[in-house]
């Protein structure tokens, strides 16, 4: 029976399949979503929730699958994107940061990080991914700012910072003050309070970059801003190696010591943690971003010395990054989750590791707490954000539908995504960006590419001719 005072909504999409990743975990096979301006208003059984509602638009929701937007929790929006494939696949750890993508990001001018920023949001939405945060912007944070804003993405964004000083004639006091200095200005000047699209974090290099009063001004930013602090940390034996020869510690150790862990921070990577890090990290709700593409790319041995599934059963919150395009190589979190899903599966023997169940929910639902957002997003909930994707299942990898969420992690990726919603604004419409000039913007990151490698030094191998 109809509300006789049915609630006036801008937006009602019903008839289709929805994935909630609310506190039941619900997902409904006739299933709608209500919207008012940038909230859900509603959610639940199509009839229930058309009855309640006066719709100024209706879209018939039958060929798609409704999830929350994926968080992507590490993403290199610079740098890379605009050099994608570039660096040899058979490339060490060393040769692949030293070599290849310090140079290049050392290259680039600002008006190429706004490009590679803009380019990197657009693959995002594209494959259905609404907020992530950054690793870390090189040189103008105001440029990708400005940039980002044109696309209507949400995300946490940093200028990459570090202080520690290596050369004997470097003033490791004043290279601290210039950190932190600029750290708070950053955060001063794209504050978190109000809950806006885009907001500074402070954005450490991490690894042994950072001195402890870095760690601990970062950290106290984070707290008086409401910001997070996100930073690299063991993907290789040499962090571990580092913090032992010079604080006695292993990594995580020293910083719980120095009081930097907490829910604030989020450590990218840390495959080489020992059993003592890991209680570390779960007693102080430390979140962990795993980037299995690039663990896998860059032989970093996640799958045989990455203790993921001890941290799990831990409790310790495991979220999801595609990092950069010369790393992971894609900005598609559901390829991210796919490998997550299977990498652990494989390396221990055990199909009942890292389920596709849990898979989503550290795409979602944990990615939001590691983004600091989860009272905005990471559910499909009346009052959050209406940051939500349609997934086309009008498509061989959907069909047939038995199962919502194995279909998403194991059989889907972002090439299924149709539409996209980003705080009420659908931002992705039948497989095109609706803020950007798409075809514009690819032939510009085309130009732009060749320019930047040879500006950098650097000439793409190639093991067969190119003719």
């Amino acid at each position: 029976m109809s509300d006789p005072h049915p609630t006036p909504v801008d937006l009602l999409i019903r008839g289709g399949w929805v994935v909630t990743m609310d506190a039941e975990r619900r997902i409904y096979r006739d299933g709608a979503v209500a919207v008012i301006g940038d909230r859900i208003h509603a959610v639940g059984p199509s009839a229930e929730v058309a009855a309640a509602v006066s719709p100024r638009e209706t879209i018939d929701g039958s060929r798609f699958v409704l999830t929350p937007g994926f968080v992507n929790c590490h993403v290199h929006i610079t740098g890379e994107p605009i050099t994608r494939g570039a660096v040899p696949d058979d490339a060490d750890w060393e040769a692949n940061v030293l070599g290849w993508l310090i140079p290049t990001y050392q290259a680039q001018t600002p008006q190429e990080e706004r490009l590679s920023a803009r380019f990197a949001a657009l693959e995002m939405l594209r494959t259905g991914t609404t907020c992530f945060i950054e690793a870390g912007t090189i040189l103008d944070l105001d440029a990708v700012h400005d940039g980002l804003a044109e696309t209507g993405i949400r995300g946490r964004i940093g200028r990459w910072t570090q202080d520690r000083a290596f050369a004997p004639h470097e003033d490791q006091a004043a290279l601290t003050r210039a950190a932190i200095a600029g750290l708070h200005s950053e955060v001063e000047r794209y504050p978190c309070h109000g809950d806006p699209l885009l907001a500074a974090w402070p954005a450490l290099v991490g690894h042994s970059l950072a001195t402890d009063d870095l760690w601990r001004a970062a950290t106290a930013l984070a707290h008086e801003f409401g910001a997070g602090v996100t930073a690299h940390m063991s993907p290789d034996p040499a962090d571990p190696d580092f913090y032992l020869a010079t604080t006695g510690k292993r990594p995580i150790a020293h910083l719980a010591d120095i009081g930097a862990l907490g829910p604030h921070l989020s450590l990218t990577h840390a495959i080489y943690l020992d059993a003592h890090e890991v209680d570390l990290l779960a007693q102080t709700g430390t979140h962990v971003t795993h980037c299995p593409m690039t663990a896998m790319k860059g032989a970093y041995g996640a799958s045989h010395s990455g203790l993921f599934p001890e941290m799990a059963a831990a409790g310790v919150p495991i979220q999801l990054g595609t990092d950069g395009n010369n790393n992971g190589n894609s900005a598609d979190m559901m390829r991210a989750m796919f490998v997550t899903a299977g990498l652990f599966k494989d390396s221990r023997r055990d199909g009942s590791l890292f389920s596709a169940y849990d898979v989503l929910e550290c795409a979602t639902l944990n990615g939001a707490a590691g983004a600091r957002m989860s009272h905005l997003i990471g559910s499909l909930e009346p009052g959050k954000k209406a940051d939500f994707v349609a997934h086309d299942r009008d498509r061989p990898e959907w069909m047939p539908l038995l199962n919502a969420v194995n279909q998403l992690v194991w059989s889907a990726d972002g090439r299924g995504v149709h539409s996209v919603w980003v705080d009420g604004r659908r931002v992705v419409e039948n497989y095109r960006a609706t803020l950007i000039d798409e075809a514009a913007l690819l032939a510009e990151v085309e130009a732009i590419a060749p320019l930047l490698l040879a500006r950098a030094g650097k000439t793409v191998p190639s093991a067969w001719p190119v003719l």
